[in-house]
């Protein structure tokens, strides 16, 4: 970056008339250089106006500014002080590390001693003027301590701002920011060097600010730590102004004139046309008067001077360097260089100063009518509407699958779903129920069928109840004496029946519980993804912010909607249980009794005719001995399979039940083979059974009149031990077992998934609106305001309308002194 002062003064044509005296000539040459020198100053108090302004209501103007960065002790503090013209201590609270600080120096003849002045935090008003350094130092450590610990953080981007006006100052902006460090201070989040790196990256990278880098002269170029950074945020070092920093310890390492143009040249590192700045400030820290720190500052500059022209031999390229040492050159530079870049940017800042007075001026319009729209009932029926409608799409869209926002924000895991919603596990289900995606943060229509198949999984893991002797006897006896040819079926299929209705209605009302919690979720989500799309949809939803009445109302009919159709799910569902389980329902028949009435006697009911008097039932444990040992000599018995299924239990009963329904009966089977609960129940079912029944029915005929003449069963387990019949209690068991198998199936397979996704998802896609808005809409002016009676809102209204109304005024204050500079340039 050149070094010019080229700007300080306005070139002016003069006469050629030899009448025209050197004395006039001087006076023409002393009157444009004040005129110069005053047109700069108007930019420069119209830049910090419009700078306090941004700072205060968070603009991104590109005003050109200096941002000093650089690594701890490197003498960005000192600098600072130099430029100001006096000492203030800022090293002492360490301001450097923790918050930017804003420095607007303001050179004023009249102002002997500095008067420097905080901006107010959240506002462009200034504080009074303050004189003693030392209160200069503990507002900038209280007030960095007090940003810090309100926001809980080790630095803060926030800047503090102070306006310095002072006599020997020069009219420079600058901003210091955290210096780079290595390692985190103890007592400080490991963390904090990141931070501080990112920060000052963020401060130096838009191209309308100056990057002053300082590094110490002791530090060689190849080694330095922070260039690299320099580097990534300016490349070719178009805008940075590197300062080699406490030069004078360098100094005594020449002797000769050509190592002297070599370091000062630093072309092997920063390239030809990057030439840094050499400056050496006093190292007394003592207390002295501010002319004094002035008087040293300049004696340092002087001497390294000497040093170069007098103690290096042959001295050093004054022509080429001399314009580059001391910091008397920085001064004047960055002075120079701020000039010109504000009347580069006057143009175009004063082009965005209209388009933000205009823009402030729509949000002051639409402010005012927002207020007047408190009191407008069709207004606000209007916008209600329009938010509830906002609301009804969003959820229409979540349940049919979106990605915004996102999920790993809102979604939920399954674990996540159970513990927020109270439910907990499935109930009576003692496996552990991990369904596909389970640890994915879902929400809408994926959680949704992720519970579905939960629902399934937990289902098909339960298993038929065992159940005891006596339940058994109290069905079985009871069916005996009506006369009726079905006993052991219906036996098993009445206590299959009332296992279903006693284990699956808990699991449909806790799926119905799972998903209106899954979909009341959304809700919130569709909220936020209104917000999101508020770019799109206008002021829609700004409209409704603020009035806690009308959302509170909005959520408890969407939430009442939503236990509405939980609760008209669970009836639909216990009416397809109650369908399923009815006695006169066929699932537990279908496909069992396919040719079981023949041109012939009906073998089922002879089988069932044979035990039909009440005193061959034997129900009790007497018969266990001989059962065990019946079991040592099985024939015949269908070899036991076992699968793995996604869904528990599911697959692996009903192919059993299948491949048995095939099985071949033995034309005439052994008096002494048993049966197991599966193979007992499988007799009665089909064709195939037919014809083994028909042969046996003499044996069993026989085995009754023996009965008559033993007293004992041979039907349940007391026979002789000739026969060695099947019990009866376990052939009823594994008949209930299959039975609960199928009613559990049909009710899954051909109820439950249409009733739950016709019950919720489709009314929230055709009703939710219609409900939200008989519950809100649907009423008189009166009840309806009674949900926009919100002192809050009105005067938060009030509050935007006095910053956007104090904001405008500042920033047409800007632009019309914006505009007096441009008509002087």
């Amino acid at each position: 970056m050149a070094s010019t002062n080229s700007f300080l003064n306005t070139p002016t044509k003069t006469p050629t008339s030899t009448s025209i005296s050197k004395k006039h000539h001087h006076k023409h040459h002393t009157a444009d250089s004040n005129r110069s020198a005053s047109e700069f100053k108007d930019r420069f108090e119209a830049y910090n106006r419009l700078q306090a302004a941004a700072v205060a209501f968070g603009e991104k103007l590109p005003i050109p500014e200096i941002v000093a960065i650089g690594g701890q002790s490197d003498g960005k503090s000192s600098l600072l002080e130099a430029l100001l013209g006096f000492r203030f201590n800022v090293r002492e609270v360490e301001m450097g590390t923790r918050r930017p600080l804003i420095l607007q120096m303001v050179h004023d003849q009249s102002a002997l001693e500095p008067r420097c002045r905080f901006q107010e935090e959240d506002s462009e008003e200034y504080g009074s003027p303050l004189v003693l350094a030392s209160a200069i130092a503990d507002t900038i450590k209280s007030r960095t301590e007090s940003l810090l610990k309100r926001t809980r953080a080790a630095v803060s981007s926030k800047p503090i701002v102070m306006r310095a006006e002072y006599a020997h100052c020069p009219n420079l902006t600058i901003i210091d920011t955290p210096g780079f460090v290595l390692k985190a201070k103890k007592g400080e989040p490991e963390r904090t060097p990141d931070e501080i790196l990112s920060m000052v990256k963020s401060l130096a990278s838009p191209p309308h600010r100056i990057i002053l880098f300082l590094q110490q002269s002791s530090v060689e170029w190849c080694s330095s730590l922070w260039l690299d950074t320099i580097r990534e945020i300016d490349p070719s070092f178009r805008r940075t102004v590197i300062v080699v920093s406490k030069f004078d310890n360098r100094l005594k390492e020449f002797t000769e004139r050509w190592e002297v143009d070599r370091y000062l040249s630093a072309s092997g590192y920063l390239g030809e046309n990057t030439h840094p700045f050499f400056v050496a400030l006093p190292k007394d820290r003592g207390t002295i008067s501010n002319d004094e720190f002035r008087r040293q500052i300049s004696q340092v500059d002087a001497e390294m001077l000497h040093y170069l022209r007098d103690s290096v031999k042959g001295g050093f390229d004054e022509e080429k360097y001399r314009s580059y040492v001391g910091f008397g050159c920085l001064r004047d530079f960055l002075e120079a260089e701020l000039q010109r870049r504000y009347k580069e940017a006057a143009p175009a800042t004063l082009a965005l100063l209209e388009q933000r007075c205009g823009e402030v001026t729509a949000d002051l319009a639409r402010m005012e009518c927002k207020i007047n729209a408190t009191s407008d009932v069709a207004h606000l029926r209007k916008s209600a509407m329009l938010h509830a409608a906002a609301l009804c799409n969003h959820v229409e869209a979540l349940i049919d699958g979106a990605a915004d926002p996102a999920p790993e924000q809102w979604g939920k895991t399954t674990e996540e779903e159970r513990l927020e919603s109270g439910i907990g596990s499935w109930p009576s289900v003692t496996a552990e129920i991990k369904p596909p995606n389970a640890t994915l943060r879902l929400y809408g229509g994926a959680a949704f069928e992720r519970v579905m198949h939960e629902f399934r999984c937990a289902t098909y893991s339960i298993k038929c109840p065992p159940v005891s002797r006596e339940k058994v006897a109290n069905i079985l006896l009871a069916h005996t004496g009506r006369g009726g040819g079905r006993g052991i079926t219906e036996a098993a299929a009445e206590i299959a029946r009332a296992a279903a209705r006693s284990w699956l209605a808990p699991l449909l009302d806790t799926a119905c519980d799972r998903l209106a919690f899954v979909l009341g979720n959304l809700f919130d989500i569709s909220i936020e993804k209104n917000h999101g799309n508020d770019s799109n949809n206008g002021h829609r939803s700004v409209d409704m912010e603020g009035y806690i009445g009308f959302h509170a109302a909005l959520r408890q009919s969407y939430n009442n909607f939503m236990k509405d159709l939980s609760k008209e799910c669970k009836q639909l569902l216990r009416h397809h249980l109650d369908s399923v389980t009815s006695p006169y329902s066929h699932v537990c028949y279908e496909n069992n009794f396919i040719g079981s009435f023949s041109s012939g006697t009906n073998s089922i009911y002879q089988l069932n005719q044979a035990t039909a008097s009440p005193l061959c039932l034997e129900l009790s444990d007497g018969g266990a001995a001989l059962r065990k040992e019946a079991m040592k000599d099985q024939e015949n018995m269908p070899p036991e399979k076992s699968a793995q299924e996604t869904t528990p239990g599911k697959v692996t009963e009903s192919r059993d039940a299948l491949r048995e329904c095939q099985m071949t009966v033995p034309e005439t089977p052994s008096p002494d083979q048993p049966s197991d609960g599966n193979y007992g129940i499988k007799r009665e079912l089909g064709n195939c059974v037919e014809v083994g029944a028909r042969k046996r029915q003499p044996r069993i005929t026989g085995n009754a009149r023996n009965h008559g003449q033993n007293g004992e069963s041979l039907l349940f387990g007391n026979g002789d031990n000739i026969s060695r019949p099947v019990s009866t209690y376990a052939e009823i068991c594994s008949s209930a077992a299959q039975h609960f198998a199928r009613i559990r199936e049909v009710l899954v397979e051909r109820s439950v998934a249409s009733t739950l996704n016709s019950g919720f998802l489709t009314p929230c896609r055709e009703r939710l609106f219609v409900a939200l808005g008989l519950n809100l809409f649907a009423v008189n002016d009166e009840k309806f305001m009674d949900m926009f009676v919100a002192p809050g809102a009105i005067d938060s209204l009030e509050n935007e309308r006095q910053s956007l109304q104090k904001r405008q005024k500042i920033l047409h204050s800007c632009l019309n002194e914006f505009k007096s500079v441009a008509r002087a340039l």
